[in-house]
């Protein structure tokens, strides 16, 4: 028997695996109970509909949209499109009526599937221009009763005629003729810098991606998944459709997506990712219950948070964990961490992603303490998903971690991220000469992936991302470095309020102009026995800039040489909006600090030690008044082994 090579062939030979058992393939709940699926109930849904389809006009090589919401149906569609030897096209549900008749007519897709009404009514409303579209398939057949449309079908209806077809072994012969090489999905960009590209994606590219993630964390065929990003994204394509038909892993859909949050906590998934932002909120939701909660449960958290953020640094500095603290960690984790954990359907969870803005290493030493080791995961459309990840034991703050096995990265002389392995796209659908752009073939005839982002490969070998290659500034002598990078990091301190960088073609090297967080520089001056008056005294003192200094040289240690941040200035103030240094949103004016503070830059970019400004003060009895103050520069070390001042 020959292994098997499609997405739908891994699929077919779980089927067989567990024909007549009753092993679960997908949950959903509907009216509050949880329904069960076995693989021979999904083997039924899938051979049903992709006969149906078939019946209907569906050929090898077709294209199939797909618009709606995390579905059982959505999945049994797709896996049986994928069975015909037809092709998955993605569409996101907020998509406008416009922008679906072009993915749909680019794409050439023969058939369009609509998970509900108003999904029907897009389609409906620019029909004369689908003249290609046989028929349009809905699944929720809510408010559907009334519409008498014959180019549109129900889900049942197709199964019904599948169910009728008379060439029934058809459907396992069309799944042995695939081959890995087939495409098996398009998944649209974006479209922010011209209109979307068709990323085009074979079943060898997605079979790739789930074995090489449970290469970083073995999957079981009992794994739940809660299946709520995106389908039409690749990264739900890549984490949830191809580890249910590759692993068997179990996919519970949400009952809506007004419920994810209680479904998963009801589900207690193996595998969670979440973005950053929903980490940061997680975070603040059990700060703030524990501030509500009784006596005992306010004592044994602040008696083993500490434990558990010991025990963390023990694993992020890769030492062996003492037996005593092993002991009162244990203690703490059947008694705090995951009665609070199990609150959020997280209790279970081996597995755990974070993906999209850096997430502030606080955050991760909060949930490490907990016992879930978040990671990161970095990769693009045109690499099926991920290409570089975080191992469990091998987590860094600032970086993505290194490449996932057979992949690999490197960085091009001009700082861009290359990316290559065996998630490397087919190409744009009908735009050759964009594919040819987006790849460099090296001397050894390997294709890397140009990512158009900027980064650099740390004394580790892990990936630390900067930004855009386009928003990279050029200093005097031809480097490059990133504001925002530098600027997020040091605003992870929690001494840290805002960060200004500098440097332009005119100057050699990156300066910072930074401002202190008042309240906790001030409790942190206030324990260590410091005296200070005003925010202007405080940021002068010496001890302060000390403090800040070790923040500073803990973000150059994750920059190139040439990028790092030689000189910086604690300014006599917080910036201001009501001044129009920044946005309501509190998003820094850059072009109105430098015209502001130029006199300040311009001394940072010299060889002065300080400079003298005039500052208005607040005095504690609200009383204002004009002081002049001597602000210092501080100049790192590094800075006279770089050569600036000599």
């Amino acid at each position: 028997m020959q292994p098997p090579e499609t997405l739908a062939q891994f699929w077919l030979a779980n089927v067989h695996k567990y024909k007549g058992s009753d092993k679960i393939a997908v949950r959903q709940k509907d009216l509050g109970i949880w329904q069960n699926f076995t693989l021979d109930d999904e083997y039924q849904q899938v051979r049903d509909f992709s006969l149906g389809l078939v019946e209907l006009g569906l050929k090898r090589g077709d294209r199939v949209a797909i618009i709606g919401d995390n579905d059982r149906e959505y999945l049994w569609a797709g896996t049986g499109i994928m069975a015909a030897g037809a092709v998955v096209v993605g569409l996101f549900t907020d998509v406008t009526p416009r922008e679906v008749e072009y993915v749909v007519t680019h794409s050439d897709a023969t058939f369009v599937l609509a998970g509900d009404q108003e999904q029907c009514d897009k389609l409906l409303d620019i029909k004369d221009n689908l003249p290609n579209v046989k028929r349009v398939v809905y699944w929720d057949d809510r408010g559907m009763w009334y519409y008498d449309d014959p180019w549109l079908m129900g889900f049942k209806e197709v199964q019904a005629i599948g169910r009728k077809a008379t060439r029934q072994d058809d459907f396992e012969a069309r799944i042995a003729a695939g081959k890995e090489s087939d495409t098996a999905l398009f998944c649209y960009t974006s479209g922010t810098t011209g209109l979307p590209k068709g990323v085009m994606l074979s079943h060898a590219n997605f079979i790739y991606e789930a074995q090489a993630f449970a290469d970083t964390a073995p999957r079981r065929s009992t794994d739940n998944y809660v299946s709520f990003i995106p389908l039409a994204w690749v990264v739900g394509a890549a984490l949830d459709i191809a580890p249910h038909i590759v692993d068997g892993i179990i996919l519970n859909f949400t009952e809506k997506p007004e419920t994810v949050r209680q479904n998963i906590r009801e589900i207690a998934p193996d595998f969670v990712l979440y973005n950053s932002r929903l980490w940061e909120d997680l975070v603040a939701t059990i700060r703030v219950r524990m501030l509500d909660s009784n006596w005992l449960n306010k004592l044994l958290y602040n008696a083993f948070l500490p434990v558990g953020y010991k025990v963390a640094d023990y694993r992020f500095e890769k030492k062996s964990v003492p037996l005593i603290w092993r002991f009162l960690y244990q203690l703490g984790r059947i008694t705090v961490f995951q009665p609070l954990l199990s609150q959020f359907g997280l209790h279970k969870a081996r597995d755990v992603f974070t993906a999209g803005a850096a997430l502030s290493p606080d955050v991760i030493r909060f949930f490490q303490a907990f016992g879930l080791a978040l990671r990161q995961a970095y990769g693009s459309t045109e690499l099926t998903g991920g290409a570089v990840a975080h191992s469990v034991d091998d987590l860094k703050f600032e970086s993505l971690g290194k490449p996932l096995i057979e992949a690999g990265m490197k960085i091009s002389p001009d700082g861009e991220i290359l990316l290559t392995g065996p998630g490397l796209f087919q190409g744009y659908h009908k735009n050759p000469e964009a594919t040819e752009e987006s790849i460099f073939t090296d001397e050894e005839g390997v294709q890397w992936f140009k990512t158009g982002d900027a980064g650099h490969i740390d004394e580790d070998g892990h990936l630390i991302y900067l930004e855009r290659v386009k928003d990279l500034i050029e200093l005097a002598g031809g480097d490059k470095y990133s504001p925002q990078y530098i600027e997020g990091r040091l605003k992870f301190s929690p001494y840290v309020s805002h960060a200004l960088t500098l440097g332009d073609k005119s100057q050699d090297y990156v300066t910072a102009i930074i401002t202190i967080d008042f309240d906790n520089v001030g409790r942190w001056a206030e324990k260590n026995r410091i005296v200070y008056t005003t925010y202007t005294d405080l940021s002068q003192r010496p001890e302060v800039y000390a403090l800040i200094r070790k923040d500073v040289e803990g973000v150059n240690h994750t920059l190139p040489d040439s990028g790092r941040v030689r000189r910086f200035v604690l300014l006599h103030k917080e910036f201001d909006a009501d001044e129009g240094e920044m946005t309501r949103t509190r998003k820094l004016r850059r072009g109105f600090l430098t015209e502001r503070y130029a006199d300040i830059i311009s001394s940072l970019h010299s060889d002065q030690s300080q400079i003298q400004v005039s500052a208005i003060v607040e005095y504690r009895d609200g009383r204002k008044g004009t002081i002049d103050t001597t602000l210092r520069i501080e100049t790192l070390d590094e800075v006279q082994k770089f050569g600036v001042l000599d």
